[in-house]
């Protein structure tokens, strides 16, 4: 069901009601009500792709509250989709990306993100790994292979660095070589990091695409836009266009552009829609486009040119489109301020030919962001001489802002020359075959001895790396985890990942053993299924829980928290037997001769480690031999049944003195006092129905087991009934117990 009309209407209801009121009568949280319901309508308007409404009720809530950036992710979703629906075609950049991308994600040592060499590996929750630049410049919030969330707090893999500087040494410099750029700019040594990323693009064409981007971020720093602008402009088509699309627009936004850096986010989103700072970023610049407009738009713009405020007010910005005609004079002038700022905004106050920012991108936006030259305040006067738009009015200007892909092509901005198009294109065609070639592991190189886990020193079998940047078989690890919540090797607190108990396989390290060791992971296959098989047995060496009584039938829910029953539970969950074992304890022999199967339904895992394990009783056994595994005991069993009785006479005798119990157990459970009424029903259930067929099962009828398991009795006298294979004598030995509480007064 829509939940549009529903918002609409009260939505409605309330703005009548605020249209018609005294503005002393309502109260805040009366406002701050109407403000939310405001922003339900249009959030709802934005999830349907209800594009128009919703930026006019968006422009509403503005009105009466403040809206921060982060409340209009549906909004950028909707406009995302329509953006799109407009640009979809063959020859997007989102198709090539994608394309360049498939051929890159068969590689085991490529990034999944940027495609590119995983240099410093960093393992993720889910299992896949990506490259350090990736996450420390925030460049995906999902995963790219499954779509889990990237907290980006784990750090190197230090089995995958150890084998990547062993087998693929050149490329791992020209890697970290990249990392220092970045390191430089996050420092803000930015001349540094334009000398050090100008190296590399010179002796590294492979490097050189990164090494740019790294260069815009850095040029941009140093309000160097057009050398920024020219950076971006060498990736499109390449595996980093949507990272390439993201500095262009914010070196858009940076020259005060703010329609066509909107227009470039969205562009950039549209390659990947999981980027999260485009995200961000639109969702601010739509939170700026929406705000009310200040009492006096000419005020903000005479601020802009004094530096009191970093950017224009995007939202007073009106198209070309919307501009009166002008002359031809007019436009020489108008042509004459945009020379002039793009001779202010090169390092060498020069134009380079074939490079001014008229192109058509540049010539739609009518301010730069000037930073105190005087060269573009005629450029601002006529921007101020534009009237005050209300907010119907900008509401409208976004819907027309919003839709210049109607007209226009997708690539806003598409490079200086046709020499570099075709220079860009080649590359992208270079690179695209070389992502083909697969990267391979030097044999002489090979090492199973590198692949081994630190606990069990074999061969890695499903290998967990933990956010420490540790790897471990899987259940050398949960077994470790038993115990204590820290890394086995580096002592780091490992608490939050037990609690979360993602013990995902590294996928990276599971391929290249599969890949390369494939006869040693065969025999590490084989004794592990050996070992497993070895668990499975239900009568060999079954695992035995020393705890409390149990019986057939009857709920046993139990806490476990010893390690070593830690470790019990989890092999049987894992084998999937989901059985084990329950005897008393016997001073002499360990435990006792006698027990009860437990069935695992279900298991509740605690953040510490600790679970609540939900069984139900089984089958009844004998103990033939005892032993220990792990910590905990085993023995070999063999089942017990009841002596089924063929005689009909016998077996009508049976059937009475079973309806009897049965009835005598019903009213002294109905005599019960409250309190222990109700305490039996809140651990065991309420008494079984009365069964047609007393020999139906090998155990007998339900009844007996709960009565036995809920009558005030010594446990060893409750043993000796689970041990018998008569249900006549079983029967009898109830009906004594009951009988004997029944004549003890206030029972």
């Amino acid at each position: 069901m829509s939940l549009q009309p529903q918002v609409e209407d009260a939505a409605e209801e309330r703005s009548a009601f605020f249209i018609g009121a005294d503005a002393d009568t309502v109260s805040e949280e009366e406002e701050e009500d109407h403000h939310q319901l405001i922003l339900q309508k249009a959030n709802a308007l934005a999830s349907e792709n209800c594009l128009k409404e919703a930026i006019d009720w968006f422009s509403v809530a503005m009105r009466y509250g403040p809206v921060r950036p982060e409340q209009l992710s549906t909004f950028v979703d909707c406009i995302l989709r329509n953006f799109k629906r407009k640009a979809a075609g063959p020859d997007t950049l989102s198709g090539r990306s994608q394309d360049a991308g498939g051929s890159c994600r068969d590689n085991a040592f490529d990034c999944p993100n940027c495609h590119s060499f995983l240099g410093e590996p960093v393992t993720i929750a889910c299992g896949h790994t990506y490259c350090k630049r990736c996450l420390e410049r925030r460049l995906l919030s999902k995963c790219k292979l499954c779509g889990d969330a990237v907290s980006g707090i784990e750090k190197a893999n230090v089995i995958l660095c150890g084998l990547l500087d062993k087998w693929f040494p050149g490329e791992l410099k020209k890697s970290k070589t990249l990392c220092k750029v970045d390191e430089l700019c996050r420092r803000k040594r930015y001349q540094e990091a334009i000398s050090l990323a100008n190296d590399v693009i010179q002796s590294d064409p492979d490097s050189a695409a990164v090494a740019r981007l790294s260069r815009a971020e850095a040029y941009m720093a140093l309000k160097q836009y057009r050398l920024a602008l020219e950076d971006t402009e060498f990736c499109p088509g390449s595996s980093c266009s949507a990272e390439a699309l993201f500095w262009k627009a914010m070196v858009l936004h940076e020259m005060g552009q703010v329609d066509e850096s909107l227009q470039v986010f969205l562009h950039c989103l549209a390659v990947d829609e999981d980027f999260p700072r485009a995200k961000r970023q639109v969702e601010k610049i739509l939170c700026d486009l929406l705000s009310p407009a200040d009492e006096n738009v000419k005020v903000g713009l005479r601020e802009t040119t004094q530096n009191t405020s970093p950017h224009l007010r995007s939202k007073t910005l009106v198209s070309d489109a919307e501009a009166p005609p002008q002359s031809p004079v007019h436009r020489q002038q108008h042509q004459h301020q945009v020379r002039a700022a793009s001779a202010h905004h090169h390092p060498d106050g020069q134009e380079k030919r074939g490079e001014s920012l008229e192109r058509p991108v540049l010539s739609r936006a009518h301010s730069l962001r000037m930073n105190g030259s005087n060269c573009g305040e005629e450029g601002l006067k006529r921007v101020c001489s534009a009237p005050q738009l209300g907010d119907q009015e900008k509401a409208s200007l976004l819907k027309r802002k919003l839709s210049v892909s109607d007209t226009e092509p997708c690539v806003v901005y598409s490079g200086s020359s046709k020499h570099k198009k075709q220079g860009v294109t080649k590359g992208s065609k270079q690179q695209a075959a070389k992502a083909k070639t697969r990267r391979a592991v030097p044999v002489d190189l090979l090492d199973p001895n590198d692949l081994e886990c630190a606990l069990c020193m074999r061969l890695f079998y499903e290998p967990v790396t933990t956010p420490c940047g540790h790897t471990f078989c899987k259940n050398c690890l949960e077994r470790c985890l038993d115990h204590t919540p820290q890394c086995p090797l580096c002592k780091e607190s490992l608490r939050e990942y037990l609690a979360s108990r993602q013990y995902m396989v590294t996928t990276v390290l599971d391929t290249l053993i599969k890949q390369y060791l494939s006869q040693e992971y065969t025999e590490r296959t084989k004794t592990h299924l050996e070992e497993t098989r070895e668990l499975s047995d239900l009568t060999k060496n079954v695992p035995i829980f020393v705890c409390t009584m149990a019986y057939p039938t009857v709920p046993c829910p139990l806490h476990v928290f010893e390690p070593r029953y830690r470790l019990m539970i989890r092999r049987c969950m894992e084998t999937g037997t989901r059985q084990f074992g329950m005897c008393i304890n016997d001073p002499q022999k360990g435990f006792v001769d006698y027990g009860c199967m437990l069935i695992i339904r279900s298991v509740h895992f605690l953040p510490d480690g600790r679970s609540v394990v939900d069984t139900i009783g089984g089958k009844r056994f004998r103990v033939l031999s005892r032993g220990m595994k792990d910590g905990y005991s085993t023995a070999d069993i063999e089942h017990l049944e009841d002596t089924r009785v063929e005689d009909s006479d016998e077996l009508q005798r049976l059937q009475e003195l079973h309806d009897a119990v049965y009835e005598q157990a019903r009213v002294w459970f109905q005599n019960l006092k409250i309190r222990f009424h109700n305490q039996i029903l809140q651990h065991f259930g309420p008494m079984p129905e009365r069964e047609a067929d007393i020999q139906a099962t090998p155990n007998g009828p339900a009844c007996c087991w709960w009565l036995l398991a809920v009558l005030p009795i010594d446990p060893r006298y409750q043993l000796s009934v689970l041990s018998m294979t008569s249900l006549k004598e079983r029967l009898v030995k109830i009906q004594h117990i009951l009988t004997y509480l029944q004549s003890i007064p206030n029972n």
